[in-house]
Formats: C-alpha cells, structure tokens, sequence
C-alpha cells in the first residue's frame, strides 16, 4: 500500500508544508502575472462580443469539468491510504467519464446554439468538446503530484500550460481570428496539462483492477462531486441569463469584469487550499494544531483578499480604464460589485476546508443544495434589473453562503466555528472603513493613475491608524506574517 506520507515521514510533514507553500505562492504569483496578462492583452485586440460568444458555451458546457472530475482528484488526495490499483482504477475512471463528455458535448452543439439563438455556437461548442478527454487525462496526474506534496512541479505544469494557451491565444488575435483565439487558448493549455504532470508526476497507471475497494473513494467524490455541480450551477446560471437575455457584447463586459475579479481570486485560493487540505486531513486526529492552523491560515487569506477585493471596488472606474481600457467603462459597476462579492467568498474559504479536510463530504452536499437553490433563485430574480441586478444577486447570494456555512459545519464538526464568524466580521468591517477611506481619497484628485495611487495610500493609512489602536488587528497582520512558521512545526 502506498500511504505517503507514513508515521516515520510525519517530523518532516511542516518543513514539506512551508517549502510547498513557498513554492506554490511563488508559482502562483507567476500564474497570476500570465492570467492577468492576458486579460489585459486579450481585451484590447478582441471585442467584447468575443469573449462573449465562448462565455455562453463555457456557461453551459463547463458543467461537464465537474463532472469529469467526478470529486475523484480530491478523494486521492484526502485518502489516508491509495493503492497503486486504486490509483490507477481512479486514472481509467477519470479518462472514462473525459471521453464520454467529449462526445456528448460533441452531439449537443447544435442544442447549445439553439438556446441562445446564436449559429456560431455550434462549431465553437465542438471545438471546446476535446478539452474534457484531455483534462480527463490529467486529473490524477495531478492529484498525484499534490498527494505527494510536489508543489513545485504542480507549479510548473500550470505555468507552461497557461503560458502556452496565452501565446497562442495572442498569435491567433493578431492573426485576426476574432473570438477563435480564446477557442485556441483553451485547447492549447487542456492539450498541455497532461503531457506535463505525466512527465513530471513519474508515474503511469495500469490496467484497471475490478476487484480493488473503490466504494469509500467513489463515495467521496460523488458527494464532493454533487456540492461542485451546485456551486457551479449557481456561479454560471448568470452568465446563462445575461447572454440569453442581454446578447454577447453585454455578456462580453460582464464576463470580462467577472475574470478580472475571479482570476486574482483563484490565484490566492487555490495555492492556498492546495498546501491547507493535505496539512489539515493529517492533523484530523490531533484537534488543538488542527484548529490553530485552521484559523491562522483563514486569517492570512482573508487579510489578502478582503483587504486587496475591498480595495479594487473602492477604484474599480480607474482600475477598469488602466486594465481594459476606456471602451471598457460599461463594465466597472460589474467590476466594483463582482470584487465585493469576492471579498465574502475570502470569508467563506476555512468552511470549505473543514468540509473537506474531515471528510464530511455527505454534509457539504447537503448544505450546497441549500445555498445554491437559494443564490440561483437570487440570481432570476436579479435579471428583472438587467445585469446589475444579476450582479448584486450574486453579491447577495455569496455573503449569505458564508453565514450559512458556518452554521452547518458548527452542526457537522468540531470545528472553531465562534472564532472563524470573529475573524471574517473583523476582517471585512476593517477593509470596508479602509477601502471608503480610499474611495474618498480617489475623489480628490484626477486622472486614473493619481486616483488608484491616491486610494491607494489612504487604504494603507488608513489601515495603520486602524492596527495601532485596535491590537486583534495587529494580531491578524503577525498572523500573515508568522503563518510560514506556523507551516513549519511538526504536525506531529
């Protein structure tokens, strides 16, 4: 059996922990830069429609990621225990359910066209098919790498891929492929992943075994795999309405300001999560480091992402003319809305790893069904006020998701439920006087540049007046800074 790590691998298990986390943050700040590159280049040798007419096929086919995943990435990692059989009997399955998306995607095209009247969404929809075969691919290469704690070379693998898609995507936008540049990024990038994580993952599964035990495996990744499909389902029902209702150069802004938040934001949340839930699902049996590493690491991310989200609402009109530029004003209500929204989801991010890190996959699904029929149903009933009804929708719908969490796991487990509502009230009300306080400033001085500098300042300010008479808050700036070190010490 393979059981990395085992007992006698344990005194090493924080000193892998804090050079993943090195690693991962270095590779992610590199992610960042090429992601949001790209945004930006995109933007300005594409039209907004463009990126709209993908959004509408990505909205309704990217459904199908989640289940080509199947919760099975997460299972291997979270396993105490995984078998070479089982692991290659997780490989087949993922490739299995790869294939068989490709194919129904492949014959659901023209459908996919008819729902937003739109003849051009049928060969983009075919095109984009292959991508769930070639993801399906990577699946447990990757989970492999993360079980393992090879942080770096996950890092690698995400930067060549990205950086390959990118280039391509660019070459074909200056060729003047219109929106068959962003088709081309897609693919290049899915073409990439697996090629990579097979060659660094120095692994290749076998044949599969039927009669290997897989039903404690499938088990948690159905569950995870149904939360995933209602989270997914509630963050895309609005790109649905919007390009349905609205057209593809309204759903181009609405995307667009969507991927300026949501890109920053995955580029902090994932790294996290990838070094947390390893961590955590080993200290499951020792509760006192398990809860101080929980909320040190809750208190790190939201102090980076409260801080930084609230921050880019307050200048969301420069920050959109520096970024997109001016043709891109209509989206900077979106943008300053969609950034608030990602400054609950900051809040929210400790519940999902309680979730998952013990297991409690069953009681995740059922929250999920909760949460999700609720933030759908915000997000119809927004549409009655146009996008930025939908917008706010969300906005809604994601700070009640947090309350709500934190309500179910204090049912679920033993986690320090008091401690994290504290932490994520503290955070948010001290970036929102900050981040008003930034507004303000903007307000006093012209030209885009001088107002992102300005607010800048003052948030920074601001926050150091708030830290030298408020100690919790200094507490969770020596929180940021010590988490390393908390990494660090043995978990065991």
């Amino acid at each position: 059996m393979t059981t990395e790590p085992e007992a006698g691998e344990r005194s090493s298990l924080g000193t892998v922990a804090a050079r993943g986390a090195t690693v991962t943050v270095a590779g992610q700040a590199a992610k960042f830069g090429i992601q949001f590159g790209g945004i930006v280049v995109l933007a300005r040798l594409l039209e907004p429609s463009d990126f709209g007419l993908v959004a509408m096929v990505i909205a309704v086919v990217g459904v199908c990621e989640v289940l080509r995943d199947f919760g099975l990435s997460s299972a291997a990692v979270q396993a105490r225990t995984l078998t070479e059989r089982q692991r290659s009997n997780l490989f087949w399955i993922n490739t299995g359910i790869g294939a068989g998306l490709t194919l129904i995607v492949l014959l659901c095209a023209p459908l996919i066209a008819g729902l937003f009247d739109e003849p051009r969404l049928t060969s983009i929809t075919q095109v984009l098919s292959v991508t769930f075969l070639l993801s399906g691919l990577a699946t447990q290469f990757r989970a492999h790498l993360t079980r393992q704690m090879k942080f770096g070379r996950l890092a690698v693998a995400d930067i060549v891929a990205q950086s390959g898609g990118l280039l391509a995507g660019i070459a074909l936008a200056v060729g003047g492929a219109g929106y068959w540049a962003i088709v081309g990024q897609q693919v290049v990038q899915a073409l990439l992943m697996p090629a990579v994580t097979a060659a660094w993952g120095r692994w290749m599964p076998g044949l599969p075994h039927r009669h290997e035990p897989m039903r404690d495996l499938l088990s948690f990744g159905w569950h995870l795999m149904g939360t995933q499909l209602l989270q997914y389902a509630s963050k895309n029902v609005d790109s649905v309405i919007v390009g349905h209702q609205f057209g593809a150069t309204n759903l181009g802004y609405y995307n667009r300001s969507s991927q300026l938040v949501n890109g920053p934001l995955n580029q902090l949340n994932v790294p996290a999560s990838t070094v947390a839930l390893p961590v955590l699902s080993r200290l499951q049996d020792d509760p006192p480091r398990y809860r101080r590493f929980l909320l040190h690491g809750q208190t790190a991310l939201m102090t980076l992402v409260v801080g930084g989200f609230l921050c880019a609402a307050a200048l969301a009109g420069p920050a959109v003319e520096i970024l997109l530029g001016p043709s891109w004003t209509p989206a900077t209500d979106l943008f300053r809305l969609f950034a608030i929204g990602a400054a609950f989801q900051g809040a929210g991010y400790a519940t999902y790893w309680v979730f998952t890190s013990k297991g409690i996959t069953a009681a995740m699904l059922r929250y999920a069904i909760v949460v999700r029929t609720l933030s759908i149903s915000l997000l119809v009933a927004g549409a009655w006020w146009g996008m930025i009804g939908v917008a706010w929708a969300y906005v809604v719908g994601v700070a009640l998701s947090w309350l709500l969490g934190l309500l179910w796991i204090s049912r679920a487990s033993d986690a320090p439920v008091r401690e994290m509502f504290a932490n994520g009230l503290r955070t948010l009300l001290v970036y929102g006087v900050a981040s008003t306080a930034a507004y303000t400033a903007s307000r006093l001085v012209d030209g885009p540049i001088a107002e992102v500098v300005t607010g800048i300042g003052a948030l920074i300010a601001t926050c150091a007046v708030i830290a030298a008479g408020y100690p919790r808050y200094r507490g969770d700036l020596v929180s940021v800074r010590g988490m390393a070190r908390l990494v660090k010490e043995r978990a065991s």
